[in-house]
Formats: C-alpha cells, sequence, structure tokens
C-alpha cells in the first residue's frame, strides 16, 4: 500500500475524529443549551474552541489515553498488514458511530473505536491486551458513569440545601450564567479525552508504515489535524443526540446543569490525567444528568431513555467489532 495507504488510513482516522465531534458535541452543550444558557451556535462555537484547546493541552501533560491507544490494547504488524487492520478498525467505529447518530442514541465514540480494534485484531489473529482492555476499558466504562450519577447527586443536594432560602428566580439566573463555565470545562474535558484516541490512532498507522516508532514523539501535524477535525466536527453539530441528552432523559433546569457538567468534566480530568483511561464522555454526562435529575423524584428520571442508552453502550464494543472485521476480510482478501 505504501504511502497512498498510509495517507488513506490517516484521512480515515481524521474522518473518524470528525465524526467524533458532531456525534459527541451533543456531550458539551446539550444540558446547556435545553436550559436556555446559551443559545446553539453560541454553545456550539465555544465547544468547538475548547475542543481544540483540550486537544492541545491533554496531549502536552502527558498523553497518556494516545498512549493506550496506541499501545496498549492491540500490537498492530507493520508493513500493509497493519494499515489494513488500522483501515479496518476506523471503518467498523465510524458504521457504528453514524448508526447510533441516525437513531439519535449517545453512545460511546470511544467505544466503538475500541471495539473496532479488538474486531479488527482478532479477525487478524493478532495479540489483543486483554489485560489492558479489562484495566483501561471495561472498568472504566462501568465505573465512570457511576461516579457521574453518585457525584452528581450528592452535588445537586448539597446544592439544594445551600440554596434553600435563596429566590428561585435568582439562583436560576446565576446558574444559567455559571453554566457557561461549566460547559467550558466539559468541552475542555472533551477535546482532552478525545482528540488523544484519533492522535493514538494516527501513531498506529505511522509505526505500521515504518514512519514513527513507539517512542517517537507525536508530530506536529498529527496533533493539530486531529484537533481541527474534532473540532469541525462539534461545530458542524449533533442535534438528534443533542435532543436526547437535554430534554428526554429528564428535564433539565439551569442548577441541575451546571452540577451535571461540573462534575462530568472533573470525571474526565481526572481519567485523563490520573487513570490515563479513554473513557466515554457521553457515559459520563449520561450518568451525571441521571445524577442530578434523581434529586428531584424517581420519576423525574425517564427510565425508557435510559434502557436504550445503557443498551447503546453494552453493543457498542462487539457491534463494532463485528463491522470492524468484516471489514478486515474484504480488505485482507483485496490488498493482504
Amino acid at each position: 500500500m505504501g504511502w497512498l495507504g498510509l495517507a488513506t488510513v490517516v484521512v480515515v482516522a481524521l474522518g473518524f475524529s470528525y465524526t467524533n465531534g458532531f456525534h459527541d458535541s451533543a456531550n458539551a452543550i446539550a444540558t446547556s443549551v435545553s436550559t436556555r444558557a446559551l443559545t446553539p451556535r453560541i454553545a456550539l462555537i465555544m465547544a468547538a474552541v475548547m475542543n481544540l484547546l483540550g486537544s492541545y493541552i491533554g496531549l502536552r501533560l502527558g498523553g497518556g489515553v494516545a498512549s493506550t491507544i496506541t499501545k496498549g490494547i492491540i500490537v498492530v504488524p507493520s508493513g500493509t498488514d497493519g494499515l489494513v487492520v488500522v483501515f479496518a478498525l476506523l471503518i467498523g467505529a465510524i458504521a457504528w458511530n453514524l448508526l447510533t447518530w441516525y437513531y439519535g442514541l449517545p453512545s460511546s465514540s470511544s467505544h466503538a473505536l475500541i471495539g473496532g480494534m479488538i474486531g479488527a485484531g482478532l479477525a487478524a489473529g493478532i495479540t489483543v491486551e486483554w489485560h489492558g482492555v479489562w484495566e483501561k476499558v471495561i472498568l472504566p466504562m462501568f465505573t465512570s458513569p457511576i461516579a457521574g450519577f453518585i457525584l452528581a447527586y450528592f452535588l445537586m443536594v448539597g446544592l439544594l440545601w445551600a440554596f434553600r432560602r435563596a429566590h428561585p428566580g435568582r439562583v436560576s439566573r446565576g446558574f444559567r450564567m455559571a453554566q457557561t463555565l461549566s460547559a467550558a470545562a466539559m468541552a475542555l474535558g472533551h477535546g482532552i479525552q478525545d482528540a488523544q484516541k484519533t492522535i493514538g490512532v494516527i501513531m498506529m498507522a505511522l509505526i505500521a508504515g515504518g514512519h514513527a516508532t513507539s517512542t517517537s514523539a507525536v508530530p506536529n501535524w498529527v496533533l493539530f489535524s486531529s484537533a481541527a477535525a474534532i473540532s469541525l466536527g462539534t461545530y458542524s453539530g449533533g442535534w438528534r443526540i443533542m435532543r436526547t441528552l437535554g430534554r428526554k432523559v429528564i428535564e433539565l433546569d439551569p442548577p441541575r446543569g451546571f452540577a451535571a457538567e461540573t462534575v462530568a468534566a472533573g470525571v474526565l480530568y481526572f481519567t485523563a490525567f490520573v487513570w490515563k483511561a479513554p473513557v466515554s464522555t457521553t457515559q459520563i454526562i449520561t450518568g451525571s444528568i441521571m445524577g442530578v435529575g434523581a434529586t428531584k423524584r424517581r420519576s423525574a428520571v425517564r427510565w425508557g431513555v435510559a434502557r436504550n442508552i445503557f443498551f447503546a453502550w453494552v453493543f457498542t464494543l462487539p457491534s463494532a467489532g463485528v463491522c470492524a472485521a468484516g471489514v478486515w476480510w474484504i480488505s485482507n482478501a483485496i490488498f493482504g
């Protein structure tokens, strides 16, 4: 495949980053838009800028998520075989992203990518680092949304107690302004987490093509092209998913929107810099939204919608894996 094959894989990786942006843009802005703290267009511009900044910060402050993607899940062989694997895993992830976006389900682009890695790796007969999958993928997949739910619940309880005697109108206006900061923090966390995943995949392709090693520094063009792609995708919007998160799970008010975004941002920062795990922004903000909603009453959360979201989470890894395996078999028959 040579240079043409490498260039094709890089372009497809940037395409995944773009779909990640419009698929996950709702994560950062759905709560702010639904509470009318920000207009949709202003929210999208802010999210795109913060995604760009977060991409740079995430890599320059360690790049742990990118490293996990590059060498913590599968070990890609060199040459054409490796490029075919990377191409297949990306197509599998993109296919699942587009399918769940079409149906308005806030599934995880991160887990679609990792599912694609596992599926393509198994189809190609290469080693899957199952310990890394458990420690960096499966365990965070379950613990991070639970942490979001619990922390958001207790933060919201604390806010309700602190402002129990305040005028509701003034409280609402104050938290509507505060949501500008919490939404920006959420978008920054999304950039820190998700752009690193595309960077990791492009580095896999460069290693397979013989243009980098596992210890090579990330070239600036990889950093800025990945950041630009996810930011452009964010700006294009993800209105279907935004409606699900912002309106269908619970009816949000500004204090609850602020609490959900603040907690979700904190969990994203912790997992990126401390745990160095490629977690799902979607799962964390959804868990946080459910947590603040549970402070109203149990029936305030639309559990039927929550159940559909949960099933989308569960099926993301295997479904993206099956798609990637199918693409690998076809691609290998052509190029192998």
